[in-house]
């Protein structure tokens, strides 16, 4: 059975309508949403990261939390920047995550997108070397941080403190955290380079690409090129595949209230200008949960992920991101095999 998880951009604003106001509503929603996701039977509370923004921006207090009020749900991000990030004080602070949560921690990480800041991850201190592009520091970071969860020695013991000079590994180290990283490909050349670094391929309702063939196929196109790059490159295990889609089934007055009149207009792929080059989003799908669920059973990507990542609308709050939910996993899933 695929998994369906919720994909969650932790956005607050203090404006009408909204059910979450400020950043504490925005982080005690989104561990309530997660322990009431894991409570009808989803697979996964997911979160955006980003900087500068009334958005989430510091995954893993929020992650540690929703680890230590679950049992069975994968808690994870998609993605985290990783221009941005210390790869050694995450090492540490995504092993002892994942050791609080026994296992259940997936890390999705990318070179991220647009940023409220200008080049905001100088701001942070990391600032690309000349001739080095902002991908190329956040797969620097990345690479470092691979080799961290993995045990490398990345310090040199100190002779005085241990009476020998050798490579020391970060701690805590959680096993097979390796194992559940995720890259956030935005196209299919970096599918291919997702697999060839080992990692599972996350990937949303964006492609930075278009061919003019429908995004669930353009999206199954890279799905089968990950794939056999994988297979090229002769990794043991099996790898996971996400794709994330905006569903909204109208079950009630509420849904149909916010979401009825989007139904049609949002049913078609869109393409548009991203960072000066073409792109392909993906469209909605508004319906009812029948109609919904024989669309999604003719989504090309979806049929070929593992795991469906369903964005929600999380200022409506916990009820309302529940009951889809819960309408997603009863009345949608069995259709997705």
């Amino acid at each position: 059975m695929k998994r369906i998880g919720f994909l969650s951009f932790g956005h607050w604003q203090p404006v009408p309508g909204s059910q979450v106001r400020t950043a504490r509503d925005a982080l005690v929603q989104s561990i309530e949403l997660a322990v009431a996701a894991e409570d009808v039977g989803a697979d996964g509370a997911y979160f955006r990261v980003h900087h500068f923004a009334r958005q989430l921006a510091s995954p893993f207090p929020l992650l540690a939390a929703i680890a230590a009020r679950t049992n069975r749900i994968e808690m994870g991000t998609g993605v985290i920047d990783m221009r941005y990030e210390n790869p050694l004080y995450m090492a540490e602070e995504a092993a002892a995550t994942d050791l609080i949560s026994g296992g259940r921690l997936q890390l999705g990480v990318s070179r991220g997108s647009p940023e409220t800041a200008l080049r905001g991850s100088e701001s942070f201190g990391f600032v690309p070397e000349p001739g080095q592009t902002d991908a190329d520091l956040a797969r620097d970071h990345t690479e470092l941080f691979l080799a961290a969860i993995d045990g490398a020695g990345v310090a040199v013991s100190n002779p005085q403190m241990t009476g020998v000079e050798q490579p020391l590994a970060i701690e805590p180290r959680s096993p097979g955290l390796s194992e559940r990283i995720w890259w956030g490909a935005g196209s299919r050349a970096t599918a291919v380079w997702t697999a060839q670094q080992g990692m599972n391929l996350m990937s949303s309702t964006l492609l930075t690409e278009d061919t003019g063939v429908p995004f669930d196929q353009l999206q199954a196109e890279q799905i089968r090129m990950f794939r056999d790059a994988w297979r090229e490159a002769g990794h043991e295990r099996e790898p996971r595949v996400s794709v994330s889609r905006s569903i909204i089934p109208l079950i009630d007055d509420e849904t149909r209230h916010y979401f009825g009149l989007r139904a049609q207009a949002e049913a078609k792929d869109q393409v548009g200008l991203l960072e000066g080059g073409l792109a392909r989003f993906g469209r909605s799908y508004v319906g009812e949960p029948d109609a919904i669920a024989a669309e999604l059973a003719q989504d090309e990507a979806v049929a070929a992920a593992d795991t469906v990542l369903v964005t929600v609308p999380n200022q409506l709050g916990v009820d309302f991101n529940a009951r889809i939910l819960e309408s997603i996993v009863r009345d949608i899933k069995p259709a997705l095999g």
